[in-house]
């Protein structure tokens, strides 16, 4: 066993007031991201997105958001890889944020549902086109039996759209997150972390302060 129990950060940083707060999740969102964005961190839109499969197991990878409004959060991806079947069968997701140089989280609960192809098109059209011929080439979480057979699909692609534009697949497109739940976490000296929840109450949202 590799014990790790002696690793140990102090987080000092700050401290988030649940009567100060904005008064939707969105607005602080906003207020956060820019505050992290700031810092110019290496990629300010990383974020872990979870999803659960058909027999209860959780699933963890790294996207990027591509924008969020009043309505909640856009990413995009292939509809046919795993998280893809795993929200046309279970369509809620978690997405969490962890800025470490300013010692917060932000974990956001909700559904997901697809976008229009219209907007899904201009984002795809607005990716460089080793991406966007990338999408084609991957058939994405699949089984693929060594490297050169994807790279092969991909000079393939490469000559069959030379001098075209490449058109959107059918099974590519985005998701936006309607968020239910939104927590704020900032780290405290001694453990003593601030939590702030929203929670979804109609058209409202209910702030409550959470133990660490």
């Amino acid at each position: 066993m590799v014990d790790l129990g002696d690793i140990r950060k102090e987080y000092t940083q700050g401290r988030l007031d649940e009567t100060k707060v904005a008064p939707d999740p969105l607005t602080q969102f906003h207020a956060w991201f820019e505050q992290y964005r700031s810092t110019r961190p290496e990629e300010p839109t990383v974020m872990t997105v979870a999803s659960v499969d058909d027999s209860g197991q959780p699933w963890q990878r790294i996207l990027l958001l591509k924008s969020y409004n009043e309505n909640g959060f856009v990413f995009f991806t292939n509809y046919e890889s795993n998280k893809g079947q795993h929200f046309a069968a279970n369509a809620k997701a978690s997405l969490h944020f962890f800025w470490i140089a300013m010692e917060r989280q932000v974990q956001i609960q909700g559904r997901v549902e697809k976008i229009d192809r219209e907007q899904a098109a201009a984002y795809f059209h607005s990716r460089p086109r080793e991406s966007q011929l990338g999408a084609w080439a991957s058939s994405q979480s699949r089984p693929l039996a060594n490297r050169s057979e994807l790279e092969t699909r991909f000079a393939q692609l490469n000559v069959q759209y030379e001098g075209q534009e490449v058109p959107l697949p059918d099974y590519w497109g985005g998701y936006l997150l309607v968020p239910e739940r939104v927590e704020f976490w900032q780290g405290g000296e001694h453990r003593l972390h601030d939590r702030v929840e929203y929670q979804r109450a109609g058209s409202e949202w209910k702030i409550q302060r959470l133990n660490p």
